[in-house]
């Protein structure tokens, strides 16, 4: 390999999975590296992957990632010539670029002058305005305030979208259709724009209806070139924010690629960019494209454009910041297959759509043994998720030669990814569930499935229970066959509405031969492999010639399963008849109302209370403002009353499901 001049050591001014993804770049160059980390971060995975690493302050951002003097101080102590920002935190603070450039350390990412440029989105789009770039309407200014912002929208037309001028990754956005909307957008908008960037700072805008979110990836060196690297789409999110991206569009023909791509060109040479970036478009259903913003830093979902383009977009972006010219020009970009990324978060996607999930992550284990398949993640089994930082733990990336191998590779990936002691959500919409997401909704043939299974993981425990009992050797326990056994078993799934007839017990007929068990659900007969291992965290079977991956998360012996199939999790009771007729006598459980209690949803900080004690609250009412993971959730009275006790106050640390207030 040709041998070119390089930095020695580069700092990583971030933490989690794109810390982890920049080392590994830079160990394959043959560069040291510096991590730094916050005291809630000690025993991350980035910290131990480093060449060396340094505290920088307390577990909030603001005391440590975003703690400019302490990374100055590490930096120097370090000796480290070049930082690396990643995303997020000071990846487009302009300050912290121009320290650098005033200490002789090489900021790897674009020249202070175009972050300011192109990292405000109002100057940003006076600038594209200039280069002859399609833009949103909208007001070219800042919002003064709660009324001022009402009154821009009323001008524009609602709908409208509201968000932080120094802005990204879905932070201090929120949409509004009438006044009132418009109000708390504003005063959302603004805390979190304050919270995530120290800029609270708003603008407004047309929101665009049926979008397409379509974002060019530019490489721009220091001696005038460019490229872009063909498109990826992101049409697929939730609070504004990404899940699941592709590269290329299913929208975009040749003709439209190549216009976006040459408008995203000229954008960034006019403003002299000189690294990598992205240019984010809307593009309405009559393909009409406009500037939406440009994110002067490397983008969460780059994976997938490194496997269709075959660039290591972090490899290019130290080269450039080395001072070399690109090695690619535009003709050299090919499109190469599909590729897709899915955001594997940390959130809960039965409580409004992805509220945080928090704590330690008790099994882990990343589907990277299947073919065309990779994991940018910064955990391991035995990691602990806090409230204080973004809740993506993890980017799984599947590639295929076309869009449905892709797809296909993913779904089966997903299957295969083991993830417990948090709850996670990895691909959902609101406009697909309308009414809260309640799990994947089941045919019949999903059903009896699933019934078939989950009676022959009941049998399997309860044979090898037997073998335990009776003082069976371990390769007895392990290798259980019985002669021809038939059983009866009903199965209870009242815990999962979302299955068909599930409040009704499911007939199981079980015949046990040999190494096969046939289950007869439905008038419909399955055949299951006997030699199931209770201990694998994923079980595969072949049901009518289709291969389904499940994984058994926990079974009694008192018949209580929890399964995860098809990317819903179920909670199942497995009986004889004996004991289902014992259970249909008991009374139900007396509902509890909770109307008049309020919780909070997901461990978090509390931001305000708009309430006291003897205060009359109606209902729909906000009552506190908890934040977590750098997002905010307004919590409201569910019925009208008297406060009868408030049991947090600001600036507390509350618990998920802690009381926080209570009505008369």
């Amino acid at each position: 390999m040709k041998r070119y001049s390089k930095f020695d050591k580069i700092l990583i001014a971030n933490r989690g999975e794109i810390a982890c993804r920049i080392i590994r770049t830079c160990r394959d160059m043959g560069i040291k590296t510096v991590a730094i980390y916050s005291d809630i971060d000690s025993r991350s995975m980035h910290v131990q992957n480093a060449d060396e690493a340094y505290c920088v302050g307390p577990a909030p951002s603001r005391e440590s990632y975003l703690n400019v003097e302490m990374i100055l101080n590490v930096i120097r102590e370090s000796g480290a010539q070049a930082v690396h920002p990643g995303y997020g935190f000071l990846s487009e603070n302009t300050d912290f670029a121009k320290q650098l450039q005033d200490m002789g350390v090489v900021f790897i990412g674009p020249n202070s002058r175009s972050i300011h440029a192109m990292g405000d989105k109002i100057e940003s789009k006076l600038i594209a305005k200039k280069a002859g770039v399609n833009t949103i309407p909208g007001f070219d200014g800042i919002i003064n305030d709660a009324e001022h912002c009402v009154q821009l929208a009323r001008e524009i037309g609602y709908p409208v979208m509201i968000k932080a001028s120094a802005g990204g990754g879905g932070k201090g956005m929120r949409m509004a259709f009438n006044d009132t909307e418009a109000l708390e957008g504003f005063r959302f908008s603004k805390n979190e724009a304050a919270s995530s960037f120290n800029d609270d700072r708003l603008l407004i805008e047309k929101f665009i209806e049926e979008p397409r979110h379509i974002e060019v990836q530019v490489l721009c060196d220091k001696h005038g070139n460019a490229i872009y690297l063909n498109e990826r789409e992101c049409s697929i999110q939730r609070r504004n924010q990404k899940v699941i991206e592709e590269a290329p569009s299913t929208f975009l023909d040749e003709n439209l690629r190549k216009s976006m791509g040459e408008q995203a060109v000229a954008l960034a040479q006019n403003v002299a960019y000189d690294s990598a970036g992205t240019v984010e478009f809307l593009v309405d259903k009559h393909r009409n494209f406009y500037f939406l913003e440009m994110n002067t830093r490397l983008q969460v979902e780059h994976p997938i454009t490194e496997y269709t383009c075959g660039i290591d977009l972090v490899h290019q972006m130290i080269r450039v910041a080395y001072g070399h010219k690109l090695k690619h020009s535009q003709e050299d970009v090919k499109l190469k297959g599909w590729s897709i990324e899915s955001r594997v978060y940390a959130e809960n996607p039965y409580k409004n759509f992805g509220l945080p999930s928090v704590g330690r992550l008790t099994r882990y284990n990343e589907p990277t043994f299947l073919p065309n398949v990779r994991c940018d993640s910064g955990v391991k089994e035995g990691s602990d998720i806090s409230i204080y930082y973004d809740p993506l733990i993890c980017k799984l990336i599947s590639y295929g030669q076309t869009r449905n191998e892709a797809v296909d590779t993913m779904k089966n990936a997903l299957d295969n990814y083991v993830i417990r002691g948090l709850t996670i959500i990895t691909n959902y919409l609101p406009t697909i569930y309308p009414d809260g997401f309640h799990g994947g909704q089941f045919s019949s043939e999903s059903s009896n499935s699933l019934v078939a299974i989950c009676s022959a993981l009941y049998l399997r425990y309860n044979t090898r229970s037997k073998s335990f009992l009776n003082n069976s050797s371990i390769n007895e326990l392990l290798n259980v066959q019985t002669s021809e056994e038939t059983v009866d078993l009903l199965i209870d799934l009242s815990e999962n509405p979302n299955v068909p007839n599930a409040n009704d017990f499911i007939p199981s007929h079980v015949i046990q031969d040999g190494e096969q068990y046939r289950v007869k659900v439905n008038d419909v007969e399955i055949q299951l492999p006997t030699k199931i291992s209770l201990a694998s965290m994923t079980l595969d079977f072949t049901i009518n010639g289709k291969q389904q991956t499940v994984q058994l998360i926990s079974l009694d012996g008192d018949g209580r399963l929890k399964i995860q199939f098809e990317g819903t999790i179920f909670n199942v009771r497995v009986m004889e008849q004996n004991v289902a007729t014992f259970l249909k006598r008991l009374p139900p459980k007396p509902k509890i109302d909770a109307s008049k209690i309020i919780k909070s949803p997901m461990p978090g900080l509390v931001k305000s209370i708009s309430c006291q004690v003897g205060d009359q609250v109606n209902e729909g009412q906000e009552l506190c403002v908890i934040e977590a993971m750098k997002m905010q959730n307004s919590l409201i009275a569910t019925s009208s009353g008297k406060v009868l006790h408030v049991k947090c106050k600001v600036g507390d640390t509350v618990d998920g499901d802690q009381l926080l207030v209570q009505l008369e």
